[in-house]
């Protein structure tokens, strides 16, 4: 099964560090979550997030994992681990030791309802007392499959088009042979209201043959891509059929001189 884990370079570097106090010693816990990560419609993705305690011995019990699902423009949260009725069958803790740092989950088949923020919480309790903290949110955006072919009015066009996440940063750009080509057509984001995505296309001219590469960038962190071979035509050349009758007249003019001489030595000899 494919697994889509998309982050940019950037974010790796973008950690929160929380601090609380365990039985009295101060402990540094590290909660990481990518903020935005992306994945193909259909497919699998890795929902990271990594947690670690300075001073992990003074926690006496392992802490309870959630992950949460944030409606956009609401304070509502949706339980996506450990247990929701809404994703049976679709999550999966990647490491199932309780003591592990490593909380990251599974969610399976990736659909548009699945775009938007997600939040991993800890849930630690020591000496009676339980404790609460949270990474800092994960956005998730995905992309369908790219179709990247001529146009179907003009075989001298090459159209790329993909749908996505209802969401700024994503950009299409189409590279011949290393080179970005200027588009003469494209539709920066192309919507229905109705619809959970957005499409983009961009059109270019053939300029020859080669590899042409259409780009799905997030940002500028290269996505996806689609790659297509186009070889030139060969000149229009006019075929004309076999000239049987040609080649049979032909044939016969020997014939007909043999027998007027066979005809005229008869009729001398006569």
């Amino acid at each position: 099964m494919h697994h889509d884990f998309k982050v940019t370079k950037l974010e790796w570097t973008q950690w929160l560090f929380l601090y609380f106090m365990v039985s009295g010693t101060n402990s540094l816990v590290t909660v990481y979550q990518p903020p935005v990560l992306t994945a193909a419609l259909g497919h699998d993705v890795i929902m990271p997030c990594q947690l670690s305690l300075t001073d992990d011995k003074r926690i006496q019990t392992p802490p309870v994992l959630y992950w949460m699902y944030l409606t956009e423009g609401s304070s509502d949260e949706s339980i996506v681990w450990s247990y929701s009725e809404n994703y049976t069958g679709r999550t999966e803790c990647l490491d199932n030791n309780q003591n592990s740092s490593n909380k990251s989950i599974l969610l399976k088949n990736v659909q548009w309802a699945d775009s938007g923020r997600y939040l991993c919480k800890l849930s630690i309790k020591n000496n009676n007392k339980s404790v609460r903290r949270k990474g800092n949110k994960t956005l998730l955006m995905i992309y369908d499959t790219m179709i990247f072919n001529p146009t179907g009015h003009n075989d001298s066009l090459l159209r790329c088009g993909v749908n996505v996440t209802r969401s700024t940063g994503f950009a299409l750009s189409i590279v011949h042979d290393g080179i970005k080509l200027q588009p003469v057509g494209s539709a920066p984001g192309e919507a229905d209201a109705a619809l959970p995505f957005i499409s983009l296309s961009e059109t270019v001219p053939l300029r020859g043959k080669g590899e042409y590469e259409c780009q799905l960038h997030l940002n500028k962190d290269l996505v996806t891509k689609s790659i297509f071979h186009y070889q030139t035509p060969e000149p229009n050349v006019m075929l004309f059929p076999e000239p049987w009758f040609l080649y049979g007249a032909l044939l016969l003019v020997p014939f007909t001189i043999l027998l007027a001489l066979i005809t005229a030595l008869l009729m001398y000899s006569c």
